[in-house]
């Protein structure tokens, strides 16, 4: 999309794949091994909440940056995930035995069908009302 002589994927943080990795690779695969391996819950707590908040700052700059449609979604999904996490890591927001996983399961189902939906029925980047991309 071409707005003001950029491009909107110019300014997306997601079209440079390093820092996609660094921000949203990274701290995914911290919280699978956090959530794989056996650590106690204070460490698994820090590292998800930390991995989440890393999350999503970076959609929420990155919905400012350049309008990604997902990003405004996903951003305060992850926050409040990272918050739940913590309430639950520090006993709380009682969850029960299962907690983990439900928290884990609650961001992967979260985490791909916000990041898929949103783009299919509004497209990729935000819009004003001339049609153009809106922050490019």
């Amino acid at each position: 999309m071409k707005f003001g002589g950029t491009t909107c994927n110019s300014h997306d943080m997601l079209s440079n794949p390093l820092l996609a990795f660094a921000l949203f690779c990274l701290p995914t695969t911290a919280i699978v091994a956090a959530g794989y391996y056996r650590i106690s819950s204070g460490w698994r707590t820090a590292v998800w909440a930390t991995a989440l908040s890393i999350m999503g700052i970076a959609c929420l700059a990155n919905a400012l940056r350049c309008g990604r449609v997902h990003c405004y979604i996903t951003g305060p999904f992850f926050l409040v995930m990272a918050v739940a996490t913590l309430l639950h890591g520090l006993g709380i927001l009682p969850l029960g035995r299962n907690g983990w996983n439900v928290i884990g399961l609650t961001i992967v189902v979260g985490a791909v069908a916000l990041c898929c939906l949103p783009e299919m029925f509004f497209g990729k980047y935000r819009r004003d009302g001339g049609g153009r991309a809106g922050h490019c």
